[in-house]
């Protein structure tokens, strides 16, 4: 039965968010080298996107793979209006990127040259750097339409060059063989490989009947051997950057003697990075598919064919041509490609502050000499990251392992920091005697190696691992601290319910919570958790929810519970705060408790597809915070009666999480703390500085701030008051 009901297209809805990281760059408000870091973040999510989603939308479009949710027309109209904003998004990129972030580093006395011109005073300096520091990385690959082509590889940026020969008087054939054969002397006296070169510059020889006829090469940056930008020699009180590429470009009449240079423009290639497996596999046949998959991520099919849009049309044809492009493939880009990269990008005035971020605090309640076993036992405690320390996680840990009566660690392991102390300290529980059991899930897209590596690390130490779930990801972020007494008693054991990863790097940037607590009935229905991913029983939970299970039928009774108080002529009160909205199933019951006068707030900084200003959501508001950190915790309020449900924990509303996944959610029971949970909710609804509403045309609209009302950034709001009530 089709759908009363709209909804924004998935794909759509998280390029309106990736805009709206964009728009950071233009807040003057920030520190200059912050925004320039939302450029590059803004560039790296592009990249992921168009590797993962776009590619499979692709793989759709062409037939090589069949999907429930779209047709093979559907798939080809969808990636043609994906590639439109992008194309648009970019106009704006390029319009802040030079005339906002350029502009302001000029400023501040930091010339980033753009274009040909150069001062005098740097030139030399230039063809120096360019001889001693570059030069002997470069090998110039021929392109011929008629020939096998060089493979691209993912996302490595190429020069695509065009030479003609140049004109001679006399004996031209002779003196074009004889420059072309010294350069290629030249070439391998200076480099190990210059074979390569020598074999490139043979092929690339002209027709001495034709000699002006234009040849092609592609030229692959050596940033594994030079950095992306080059800090130039200061002068008075300014100082000098520029692109690696730039340089070469400056140089390239040294790399093809006997030859004009025509032009030269940027390429880059984006590939498939999705790894396509058995789902249904058992766990040793899956970790042998990863293994050997994984390492085909870099040669996947062409998803993105990105290129200078300053370049002719004929020579794009050519290279469109030559390398087999399919033209749903090209996306015009800048001059300068690969912008995520201008995270590195030097600072070389000192003068130039950066941002003050809030600094994680550590409790005063849980400092070196309290113990948080001691603490919990008493009282549920959380923790807000990255406002609040992460190395309380790692102490509460550090206490299992070093306690006499712990029992067993359990861990769930979804992404993990390289030298990761987590897993450093399981270890240590596992040398010292404790039995640990870590269930890894072995397809967290981009982590797999990782996670295969610290599993065969654990595995080695005595730990226990269970691997994936065929057909399921296991998301859900829990651990578990078994305990018994040293005479056989009961004692408390202790639950960490999360909506973050333990990860004590992306502690530090991701917003997100974590609760401790010695519920009884919340330790029994994760320890029935656990033993459900060892395949042990079909559970029951009476506290926890969790997707596949119970979440869904009890979300739907709290929604009805709030409905059924619109129709009494109550408050219906709904705040979500989330990463994502998509499911339709949950969308549409949104709508039907709008349409019934329920006031939803969403707080949603990526995906949304409930499309707000419909007549069926004329009760719900649309908030998107894009700031400091990355807001990724799932804090759901539901206002009961004046009487609140709090809940938090790891899915999002999206189809793969509520049906697809196992995730475990879990009632915030103690009232302090499921006031501080209010606070934070109420906190980013008020936000005037960093919050934005998302309309019906999926804009970001900024929020203002009403005269005479307080300023809130929701975040440096929220640590403040986190640091005020700190006990």
């Amino acid at each position: 039965m089709e759908s009363k009901y709209n909804y924004f297209k998935r794909d759509i809805s998280w390029l309106s968010f990736n805009y709206r990281v964009l728009l950071e760059a233009l807040d003057e408000r920030l520190p200059l080298y912050e925004r320039i870091n939302f450029i590059s973040i803004y560039s790296s999510n592009l990249e992921e996107f168009y590797k993962i989603r776009v590619a499979d939308h692709k793989a759709v479009a062409s037939g090589a793979t069949e999907s429930d949710e779209e047709t093979v027309q559907s798939a080809r109209e969808l990636v043609e209006e994906i590639n439109k904003e992008v194309t648009r998004q970019l106009d704006d990129r390029v319009r802040i990127y030079e005339q906002k972030i350029l502009p302001a580093l000029r400023k501040n006395h930091i010339i980033f040259y753009q274009d040909n011109h150069v001062e005098p005073f740097h030139q030399q300096f230039i063809k120096d750097f360019f001889r001693e520091e570059i030069f002997p990385y470069l090998q110039p690959v021929p392109v011929s339409k008629d020939k096998i082509v060089s493979f691209l590889r993912d996302n490595r940026l190429y020069l695509a060059i065009r030479v003609c020969p140049k004109k001679e008087e006399k004996n031209k054939g002779e003196e074009t063989k004889e420059n072309i054969e010294k350069y290629t002397g030249e070439c391998i006296n200076e480099r190990n490989d210059g074979e390569g070169i020598k074999v490139g510059m043979e092929a690339a020889r002209p027709n001495v009947t034709d000699l002006r006829q234009p040849l092609y090469f592609v030229m692959k940056q050596p940033y594994a051997k030079v950095p992306r930008f080059i800090e130039l020699p200061s002068r008075e009180k300014n100082h000098y950057l520029m692109f690696t590429e730039d340089i070469i470009k400056a140089n390239l009449n040294l790399i093809f003697p006997g030859y004009d240079v025509d032009s030269s423009y940027c390429i880059k290639i984006s590939r498939d990075a999705d790894i396509l497996i058995d789902d249904t596999a058992s766990s040793a046949d899956l970790v042998a598919q990863l293994k050997k998959k994984v390492k085909k991520r870099k040669i996947g099919d062409v998803c993105r064919f990105v290129y200078d849009r300053a370049m002719p049309s004929e020579f794009l044809d050519f290279l469109v041509d030559a390398f087999r492009i399919q033209r749903d493939e090209l996306v015009p880009g800048d001059k300068h490609l690969n912008l995520e990269d201008l995270r590195h990008l030097p600072n070389p005035n000192k003068s130039l502050h950066s941002l003050e971020k809030p600094k994680p605090m550590k409790l005063t309640v849980l400092d070196e000499k309290e113990s948080i076993f001691n603490y919990v036992a008493k009282k549920d405690l959380l923790l807000y990251y990255p406002y609040h320390s992460f190395e309380h996680f790692i102490h509460f840990l550090y206490e299992a392992v070093h306690n006499p009566e712990t029992r067993e660690i359990m861990v769930t392991q979804y992404r993990v920091a390289e030298n990761s102390a987590v897993i450093n300290t399981l270890i240590a529980a596992a040398q010292n005697g404790k039995k640990v059991t870590v269930f890894v899930e072995l397809k967290a897209r981009f982590d797999e190696e990782n996670n295969l590596a610290t599993a065969e690390m654990m595995q080695a130490a005595g730990i226990k691992i269970i691997y994936s779930i065929p057909g399921l990801k296991v998301h859900a972020k829990v651990a578990l601290i078994r305990r018994r007494g040293l005479n056989g008693e009961k004692i408390p054991s202790y639950a960490y319910i999360s909506t973050g990863n333990f990860n004590e790097k992306t502690a530090t940037l991701y917003a997100d919570c974590g609760l401790f607590t010695c519920r009884k009935e919340i330790v029994a229905d994760l320890y029935n958790l656990f033993r459900t991913l060892q395949g042990k029983e079909d559970p029951k939970f009476t506290t926890l929810l969790v997707a596949r299970f119970n979440l869904i039928p009890e979300l739907n009774r709290l929604i009805d519970r709030e409905i059924s108080l619109a129709a009494e002529g109550k408050q219906g009160r709904i705040i979500l705060k989330m990463n994502a909205l998509q499911d339709p199933t949950m969308i549409d019951r949104l709508y039907e408790a709008s349409e019934h006068g329920v006031q939803i707030d969403l707080i949603v900084r990526g995906i949304c597809c409930l499309i707000p200003g419909q007549s069926y959501s004329r009760n719900i508001r649309v908030t998107r915070i894009v700031d400091s950190f990355l807001e990724h915790a799932r804090i759901w309020y539901f206002g009961n009666d004046g009487t609140p449900k709090v809940f938090m924990g790891s899915p999002d509303w999206m189809r793969r999480n509520l049906y697809r996944r196992i995730e475990a959610i879990t009632p915030v029971l103690a009232p302090d703390l499921r006031d501080s949970l209010i606070e934070m909710l109420n906190i980013q609804l008020a936000d005037n500085q960093k919050a934005c509403w998302v309309d019906d045309k999926l804009q970001n609209i900024f929020k203002k701030r009403t005269p005479g009302t307080p300023a809130v950034r929701a975040q440096y709001t929220f640590y403040d008051w986190l640091n005020k009530t700190n006990n």
